[in-house]
């Protein structure tokens, strides 16, 4: 199965689906920083695009849980629209100049593919 990778959601939803979990068993697996499960109906809000991932921890933790190949934190930090903690902190640390560079170069490496 291919992953459906428009959005955030869709790749949550499918790599799910592609594990045969549910929506309810998926949510219990997600932990937020204060070391509670999110909900199913959060999780369902996620996986139609109507709610984003609330932080960068969170994202990382649909990562961890699905463990699939596909689902990287770095792919799914972008289709969420936010930069990781890591990255928002070398771009703080950057001029201008050099993070319009370096979103340059990084649609110009996609762009070849």
């Amino acid at each position: 199965m291919t992953l459906d990778k428009t959005s955030f959601g869709s790749v949550i939803a499918s790599a799910r689906k592609e594990q045969k979990l549910s929506q309810k068993e998926l949510a219990e697996r997600i932990v937020k920083e204060d070391g509670q499960p999110i909900t199913p109906q959060y999780l369902n809000d996620i996986e139609h695009n109507r709610r984003s991932p609330s932080s960068d921890y969170l994202v990382r933790q649909f990562a961890k849980i699905l463990k699939h190949p596909d689902v990287t934190v770095d792919l799914l930090t972008a289709l969420a629209g936010v930069l990781n903690d890591e990255d928002r902190k070398l771009v703080q640390k950057a001029g201008p100049k050099q993070v319009e560079d370096a979103f340059y170069a990084f649609r110009q490496t996609l762009k070849k593919k």
